[in-house]
């Protein structure tokens, strides 16, 4: 969301920002007595003070982003996605912008738990935000170990687990694309960690319901999807791929409609908080995420368009319920109305 003197109000105290296309903001209304409305979400014994998290691989391990965005105004951060092992990812060109969105081949590059636990840890440990780490493997062993490696740290709120990686063991197919292994990759971390665990689901499946009980039944707390949708991109000047990799994860807005379609299965699906992630570029893309059953969002793409996107989206977000006379989160909270049935 791209925030200028045209579109919005922010340098007055006690105003809140108003964006176009935001329904029912008032550019000069003040934000009643925060005692009056209430943000708080429990995703899966993670207590936050608002339904709104920085997504991981958008928003580093934190700390990169401490001067541009105030922390502790965030429901929650997820660090980029950690391994046993530093790796350094894919090479260049990894990332490459598209009508609506954008590619990226990262690789999952990390510094590893150990380098985290020393050089990054100390200063989110710091903070009153709660901090997910993210994790992934390319063995059910190497899930399990780092949920045991991260078990005791402190400053821990919870796990997010990536089975979009590939399983070595068989073949490279990714573990999220197949209800049998992600179930042996969740029930691994279950047995190796006590804490808050939140799954995240591939979108490269062809019933994303079927995964969303899959994983619950093994142990997964939460859900959150989705995660970025295999495509590619290609310069007809050169006649090869954009990306080094060939293929890479579509993320941004040409995605939501597709997110909030699988979140909107996936909440009917299973019992236990689910997390919507995907094209949400303000906080009127949040609600749609909140009005089919999601709990709470992640916030990926847009911070490379505007670094303070997660902040100004839990300011207008209080904003919609005061505007609105409503008193609490979860009165939004799966609230569609389908065929006059609610």
């Amino acid at each position: 969301m791209r925030i200028d003197e045209s579109t919005a109000t922010r340098t007055i105290p006690g105003y809140v920002t108003w964006a176009k296309g935001m329904p029912n903001l008032n550019p000069k209304s003040e934000i009643r007595n925060p005692k009056s409305f209430n943000l708080a979400v429990d995703v899966g014994g993670i207590f936050m003070k608002n339904p709104v998290m920085a997504a991981s691989g958008t928003f580093g391990y934190g700390d990169e982003l401490s001067t541009l965005v105030d922390l502790k105004k965030l429901g929650g951060i997820i660090v980029k996605g950690l391994h046993l092992k530093p790796s350094a990812g894919n090479p260049p060109p990894r990332t490459v912008e598209t009508c609506g969105g954008m590619l990226n081949a990262i690789g999952l590059e990390n510094i590893g738990i150990e380098a985290f636990v020393q050089k990054k840890l100390p200063f989110l440990q710091t903070l009153e935000t709660p901090i997910i780490l993210n994790i992934y493997g390319n063995e059910v062993d190497e899930y399990s170990g780092l949920a045991e490696r991260i078990q005791d740290l402190e400053g821990i709120a919870g796990i997010e687990v990536n089975i979009s990686c590939p399983n070595i063991k068989a073949g490279g197919i990714a573990f999220g694309t197949n209800p049998k292994t992600a179930f042996e990759v969740v029930k691994a971390v279950r047995e190796s960690s006590r804490l808050p665990m939140m799954v995240k689901l591939s979108p490269n499946v062809s019933d994303i319901k079927t995964m969303a009980r899959s994983v619950v039944e093994a142990g997964a707390d939460a859900v959150s999807l989705i995660n970025t949708i295999t495509g590619m991109a290609v310069d007809v000047a050169t006649r090869r791929p954009k990306l080094a990799n060939v293929t890479g994860g579509l993320s941004g807005p040409a995605i939501k409609p597709i997110a909030l379609r699988m979140v909107w299965e996936a909440a009917q699906a299973v019992d236990v908080p689910v997390v919507g992630i995907g094209g949400i570029m303000n906080a009127t893309d949040a609600l749609e995420f909140l009005t089919v059953g999601a709990c709470a969002v992640q916030i990926g793409t847009a911070n490379f368009v505007n670094p303070r996107v997660t902040e100004e989206i839990v300011d207008d977000l209080a904003s919609y319920l005061t505007e609105n006379n409503l008193t609490d989160i979860t009165q939004i909270i799966g609230s569609l109305k389908i065929n006059n049935k609610q």
